[in-house]
């Protein structure tokens, strides 16, 4: 609780962006002891905080935010430059227009309002913070300083603890009065969650067990992620990137399951079920995760083939689900496509080809990232030729090139592997083959188990498979 108390204090009572119009929103600012000429009005979007809009001292000392159109509802923040120092203010769908007086020193915590009753709550639960900081900060070096002193360092928690008691008491307290507003929708989903006490007399590997079951159950219970203004906080992007990537279990289609909860309760607030839609496409198109494509064809085809996603240029829409249709026959788990292999004459087919393991590898003798990768290549194959595994090495150009093919072979002493064609060139689309080194990790029954594993780290990634496969075997064996 102690941790949790100074991450809110941060957050509350620092600072973030803003704006409004005669306009849809007017926001006049007034710091005393301010020299600058100009303020700036930002917000937050996701991770990041972007500037919106700059003002001019006028002839009053006031530095006025104004435009035709409304602002979002959210969390923003006025930035005084040079140091950027800012401080953080509410916007509503109802106030557009108010002005703030603060201070250049600490402007944060001397912000006062006239005409906006929700920056007036908000700035009355970051004062209490701010009124409760010296003590919490006091205890907290008090515990440190008695950590070889039980009794001091006991009396000390039992005060944090009490402290912690009164803070989230004004907490309930505050979010059942003022109930509806945006500053307790803010304060609530910044509060911690009250786990069973059932799971303290549990041994320790099965109460964290129930506590991580628990807490991905009720995650978001203090949160309305519906609520649309919550798409301009600074917490709502940390909240999800932690339930989706630190709270799930990190294989694809936990991820999935994990993302669909997400957008689910987003659905109500269109925005930020838009961005986080797009987010969440981007981030696993461009992950360097093995296998975490899997994400992005599940969100291509639930969202995007399905018309959820009607915002986007059809276009587009049309670019990521033939990708996704592209992908989808490489994921890992699935049959390798077959292809026909031509060597020295003979045709075979890659489901014929009998080896524990199968490295289907596409090169190019004239592509730069090929010729790096290829000592490590040599050295892994001279490790492990004798190891179960066979290298179909398939230099992807068209046959009036194949005689320079096999000279690079021969020239560095590549002759060992399954060097081969495909005469027929379905390999090309089968394996999405754009660029070059491509590869791919096959079972003896053909299936993908892994691939794009670059060649350095190709001998590590092996060995692991190759432990992995001798325990399930053994597994198997004594059933």
């Amino acid at each position: 609780m102690k941790q949790y108390f100074f991450s809110l204090l941060m957050l509350l009572a620092v600072g973030g962006m803003a704006q409004t119009a005669k306009n849809a929103y007017q926001i006049r600012v007034k710091v005393d002891g301010f020299t600058e000429k100009q303020l700036f009005l930002g917000y937050y979007m996701g991770d990041k905080q972007y500037v919106m809009d700059t003002a001019e001292v006028d002839a009053k000392g006031e530095f006025v935010f104004s435009g035709p159109e409304a602002l979002k509802a959210g969390m923003y923040i006025v930035v005084l430059p040079p140091n950027n120092d800012f401080f953080q203010i509410l916007v509503s769908d109802k106030e557009q227009a108010f002005l703030v007086r603060t201070t250049k020193d600490k402007p944060g915590e001397n912000t006062k309002f006239e005409g906006s009753k929700e920056n007036a709550l908000f700035y009355d639960y970051v004062n209490y913070l701010n009124a409760k900081r010296p003590e919490a900060e006091a205890l907290s070096k008090e515990i440190e300083a008695a950590k070889d002193n039980p009794t001091v360092k006991d009396a000390a928690q039992k005060k944090m603890e009490k402290l912690n008691a009164d803070v989230e008491k004004y907490q309930t307290d505050y979010v059942k009065k003022f109930n509806g507003s945006f500053a307790a929708a803010i304060i609530r989903a910044n509060m911690s969650l009250d786990t069973p006490k059932s799971f303290d007399n549990l041994p320790e590997e099965e109460k964290n067990r129930q506590l991580w079951m628990w807490t991905r159950q009720h995650f978001f219970d203090n949160m309305n992620l519906g609520d649309n203004r919550l798409l301009r906080t600074p917490f709502l992007f940390q909240r999800l990137d932690y339930f989706v990537n630190k709270l799930c279990v990190q294989h694809p289609d936990s991820i999935a399951i994990a993302i669909d909860t997400v957008l689910e309760r987003l659905r109500p607030a269109e925005e930020s079920f838009k961005f986080y839609l797009i987010h969440f496409l981007n981030s696993y198109a461009a992950s360097k995760f093995v296998g975490m494509d899997a994400v992005y064809v599940h969100m291509s085809e639930k969202y995007y083939a399905t018309g959820q996603a009607n915002w986007a240029n059809q276009d587009q829409v049309k670019k990521i689900v033939d990708n996704a249709k592209k992908l989808k026959p490489l994921l890992i788990g699935k049959t390798a496509p077959d292809i026909v292999l031509e060597r020295n004459g003979n045709r075979t087919m890659l489901s014929q080809l009998k080896s524990e393991f199968t490295l289907l590898y596409f090169w190019r003798y004239d592509c730069g990232h090929c010729k790096e990768s290829m000592p490590a290549m040599k050295k892994f194959f001279e490790k492990f030729k004798d190891r179960g595994i066979t290298l179909v090495a398939i230099c992807v150009k068209p046959a009036q090139d194949q005689p320079e093919c096999v000279k690079y072979i021969q020239e560095n002493g590549l002759t060992e592997w399954y060097n081969a064609t495909d005469p027929t060139g379905r390999y090309f689309v089968l394996y999405n083959v754009e660029t070059t080194p491509q590869m791919y990790i096959l079972d003896s029954k053909k299936e993908i188990i892994s691939k794009q594993v670059p060649a350095e780290q190709l001998e590590e990634v092996m060995d692991k498979i190759i432990e992995m496969n001798k325990k399930d075997k053994e597994k198997a064996g004594n059933k």
